[in-house]
């Protein structure tokens, strides 16, 4: 376990804006808190970088407490903020000098780690250009760059593709990707449903303040409900079609001409034994659609 938040909270006079969150992440992890906004994702990553002090609760970063050890618990953190952290007259490159420095970074090395992450962001051949030109997700792939410069044990990333163009955007998630095979481990908040299925190991779902649900994109797809399974069949399957209803999960049948619908608690399960089914009497197989809770 390399972050533990025990019953974080967040209280601005009467209004909870985080009510006893508590999860753990594991090292190397990509962790994923999926929510509407207002639903305390920021207040959350905010605690946990030490930027606000929670009203209850506390929280663990590499085994330092952010209460009573904040600026050791810090050095292990990265963080790119929902908001752009760059200087508009600055170049990319003199941005992240300036950031490097503010981080204890210099000579070499930093020279080094600025050509690493321009390099990660895709952005090297325009690091000499004013991020005042720059498009929104060029500068938010810059916020990005400017988190990973001191390598930091844990990233925190707060809605990193909001308001970004697909080309960006598919950069910062080949980016994640890329320091997710290097063993890094994430925080990452979105209100993008596909984003956490794509990227994140486990998901918690966040809704006024508090964790709905906790597991798997899988996992909590599954626990969504079923899917279905399409077969199109190169002959009638009006045969087999009482045998198909009697399979363990099915909930229901449909056949039209012969195009066959399964739908069914288990459609990958399902599947596998329709065709097995299918395979017995002889019936051949042309075209086959899976459906899952996206």
């Amino acid at each position: 376990m390399i972050v533990k938040a025990n019953a974080l909270q967040k209280r601005y006079g009467s209004k909870q804006a985080v009510a006893e969150i508590s999860f753990e992440v594991q090292p190397g992890e990509v962790f994923g808190l999926l929510g509407p906004n207002g639903a305390g994702k920021s207040t959350t990553l905010s605690m946990l970088a030490g930027l606000i002090t929670p009203s209850a609760g506390t929280a663990l970063i590499a085994g330092y407490d952010i209460l009573r050890e904040r600026d050791r618990a810090k050095r292990h953190l990265g963080l790119v903020p929902q908001d752009i952290a760059l200087y508009p007259t600055l170049s990319a490159r003199d941005n992240l000098v300036f950031w490097g420095q503010m981080y204890g970074l210099g000579g070499k090395y930093l020279a080094k780690r600025i050509e690493t992450v321009l390099e990660l962001v895709g952005l090297r051949e325009r690091a000499t250009e004013r991020i005042e030109t720059y498009s929104g997700g060029m500068k938010r792939r810059i916020n990005l760059a400017a988190g990973l410069l001191h390598e930091p044990d844990v990233l925190l990333l707060d809605e990193p593709t909001v308001g970004v163009d697909p080309q960006s955007r598919n950069r910062i998630f080949e980016g994640i990707e890329h320091l997710k095979s290097e063993g890094l481990t994430l925080i990452y908040t979105s209100h993008y449903m596909e984003e956490v299925d794509r990227l994140c190991d486990r998901v918690a779902i966040v809704e006024d303040g508090r964790i709905l649900a906790l597991d798997s994109p899988r996992q909590l797809k599954a626990q969504a409900g079923g899917g279905s399974v399409t077969i199109n069949l190169g002959t009638s399957g009006a045969s087999v079609e009482s045998c198909l209803r009697s399979l363990v999960g099915v909930t229901r049948v449909d056949l039209q001409d012969h195009l066959l619908t399964i739908e069914a608690a288990n459609p990958q399960q399902t599947l596998v034994l329709a065709l097995e089914v299918l395979n017995r009497a002889d019936i051949p197989v042309q075209n086959i659609q899976l459906l899952e809770p996206s």
